[in-house]
């Protein structure tokens, strides 16, 4: 009885996770009903679930020490400039991307000076952090690594003090805080 609710349990996920991957065909995505925001999942499939937990870390990036987002497991989490409220990155993109998914509010395990909010957008229930939706990278493999850094200009890593989107849509925020 034990394995087949496990088989049950773990046939589900894999429906869930191959419905998200089909409806964000994409590389960008599309359809927002609000301001999009941060997320935070595994390494190399979004995750989703009741808890959500983000964390912090202290990473040298550009060679400065950086206070950085990161998700349960520690992974690094990233925001992307080129993100709007209607255009995330969904699909193929988010295959090597991975957005933080989750159906409840994420809580931070330290204080921090953002806001968290969720957003329904091409993903899913995706976590944001002020406005600016949050996501892995799969070339990250072990906690405290940070490969996804400056990836074509537009893929940065999420620091605390990452400002609020003032930005009007389609307009590219300015990575900053390094």
């Amino acid at each position: 009885m034990k394995h087949s609710r496990n088989a049950l349990f773990i046939a589900v996920g894999f429906a869930l996770a191959l419905f998200i991957v089909a409806c964000g065909s994409s590389a960008t995505g599309s359809g927002s009903s609000g301001r999009y925001g941060a997320s935070s999942s595994s390494a190399s499939t979004p995750s989703s679930g009741s808890a959500t937990t983000i964390k912090t870390a202290t990473l040298t990036v550009g060679g400065k020490a950086l206070t950085v987002l990161t998700n349960a497991q520690g992974m690094t989490l990233y925001y992307r400039t080129s993100d709007t409220p209607t255009s995330v990155c969904s699909g193929g993109c988010a295959s090597a991307w991975p957005p933080v998914l989750s159906t409840t509010m994420p809580s931070g395990s330290t204080t921090l000076p953002g806001t968290f909010s969720l957003m329904n957008d091409a993903n899913g229930s995706q976590v944001a952090y002020n406005g600016h939706p949050l996501y892995t990278y799969s070339g990250d493999s072990a906690p405290g690594q940070a490969n996804g850094q400056g990836f074509a200009n537009i893929w940065f890593v999420a620091p605390t003090t990452l400002p609020a989107t003032t930005t009007p849509s389609g307009s590219t925020p300015t990575p900053s805080g390094y």
